[in-house]
């Protein structure tokens, strides 16, 4: 016993050995400001700006804030959204998937970890066998009851145990950050979605605010017509101006309800009416928000953290290819009692042990060792570029959002202006046929100019407020509980 206490101490202490490669996190291309990005932010810089800036220089706070570190509540400040968010996160299928996963894993890396430590089994057996009478032998029975203790472990003299568990926690940060990317494409997709239900319910407003004051003219028309003050052909104008006010408001009922549904299922109820809170215009956004520094988002976007984690993972796997080169070290030990009585089991000479150590070398596994090698490296190449790409798609993401925002923004202060000046086109047009000065005809073109122009003007506000909602995402924010 004492030789075997000996020899797994020593083998015990020969277990640092791994073999594999070490993670390092691999460098890329990171530039120093987004483009696109407001120059107040101190996030944009010039080729010229990038080239005299010392890698020492500290940048402004100004720089360093960014819109993906706030919380999602203090982002989206309608409290009836907060509230449709909230129940998204708690009912939300997908959210529920990924924490289903998350357990899978943890449960996977339970299972690795223990193939490092070494298994203790007990067990009991009875025997009993009759003999028959063979020549001058006499017939025999005799019966054996066994009690045992047995002891197995696989020393992990070359890491495989080891990197095998390193890529299994890997797998579960990653799985825990595929949840976060979750969370935060569902924070966007809700607001998203409640926002273009606010922008519908406003332009049905506009349909039927329009289609009513129409009617009233068409009213109008009758009259003179009946009058002869004025002709069919007016009163033909006056029908196409309520017939096209009203025919979309069947239309953007239609579309309300569907999205009524579709946003019932991002909170994971059925199909159901959906309470609102602000009006379209009056959410609150800033005219700019601040981007930050670029080489903070690689630890702030989930989707680049899951890849790097998948990353370590793939590394760790080439050490446990690479071990599987080397001889496998296993140490067995059985000891217990054995006796024909069972109340001499435990007393007198019925104690037995056995210890041992085996090891085992492959010699010829035709090329499947020198495969496995070669198969999780070119993962590893796989998983890298994976990376790599997934980082740079995120720079894209940023500055066209940031790109977008902006010029959304310009965009609807220009349909602003365009809806008044149609508005008051649309004012004169009326003065001048009630004085006689116009045909019906202006009319007709000023109101449809001015329909057109409220109905424009809540698109553009809702481009403005979904370019926050994709920039807020693209800078990793939403899952930040």
């Amino acid at each position: 016993m004492k030789k075997l206490a000996t020899i797994i101490i020593l083998m015990s202490l020969a277990t640092g050995c791994t073999v594999g490669p070490n993670y390092k996190r691999p460098s890329v291309d990171v530039p120093g400001g987004y483009r696109g990005a407001p120059p107040s932010s101190g996030a944009a810089q010039t080729d010229s700006d990038q080239q005299a800036a010392t890698a020492t220089t500290q940048p402004p706070q100004s720089a360093t804030q960014s819109l993906g570190d706030e919380k999602w509540w203090e982002v989206f400040q309608d409290k009836q959204l907060q509230e449709l968010i909230r129940t998204a996160l708690q009912n939300n299928y997908d959210v529920n998937i990924a924490a289903a996963r998350i357990l899978k894993a943890q449960a996977q890396l339970g299972i690795t970890r223990a193939d490092q430590l070494p298994t203790l089994s007990a067990g009991a057996a009875g025997l009993s066998a009759n003999v028959p009478r063979y020549k001058n032998v006499p017939n025999t029975e005799t019966g054996v009851i066994a009690a045992d203790v047995g002891f197995n472990w696989q020393l992990d003299f070359w890491g495989k145990y080891r990197r095998q568990t390193e890529a299994a926690r890997a797998n579960l940060l990653a799985s825990q950050w595929a949840r976060e990317y979750v969370i935060s494409t569902l924070v966007s997709n809700v607001a998203a979605s409640y926002f273009q239900l606010r922008t519908l319910d406003l332009q049905l407003e506009i349909s039927r605010r329009t289609l009513a004051a129409r009617k009233e003219s068409l009213k109008l028309t009758q009259t003179l017509v009946s009058g002869g003050r004025t002709n069919l052909l007016d009163q033909r104008q006056a029908e196409q101006l309520v017939a096209s006010a009203g025919e979309s408001i069947p239309a953007l009922e239609k579309a309300i309800a569907q999205q009524e549904n579709y946003l019932s299922t991002l909170l994971g109820n059925n199909p159901g009416p959906i309470a609102r809170g602000l009006p379209l215009t009056e959410q609150p956004h800033a005219p700019e928000v601040p981007a930050g520094l670029p080489s903070a988002l690689l630890e702030r976007r989930p989707d680049i953290r899951q890849a790097e984690e998948l990353l370590i993972a793939a590394n760790a796997r080439i050490g446990v290819a690479k071990a599987a080169y080397y001889p496998d070290i296993s140490l067995t030990g059985t000891a217990g009692y054995a006796s024909s009585a069972l109340n001499n089991l435990f007393t007198g000479p019925a104690g037995f042990w056995l210890a041992g150590a085996t090891l085992t070398q492959p010699i010829f596994t035709g090329g499947r060792l020198k495969s496995g090698v070669k198969y999780s490296e070119a993962e590893q190449q796989e998983l890298l570029l994976v990376y790599k790409q997934t980082i740079q798609q995120a720079f894209r993401g940023v500055s066209d959002s940031l790109v977008a925002y902006e010029k959304n923004r310009e965009f609807r202060e220009y349909q602003e202006q365009l809806k008044v000046a149609a508005q008051d086109s649309a004012r004169l047009s009326e003065v001048r046929y009630s004085g006689g000065r116009a045909s019906y005809l202006e009319v007709l073109t000023n109101e449809t100019n001015y329909f057109n122009a409220e109905l424009g003007l809540a698109q553009s506000q809702l481009n403005e407020l979904l370019a926050l909602v994709d920039l807020y995402r693209n800078l990793g924010g939403g899952w930040q509980s």
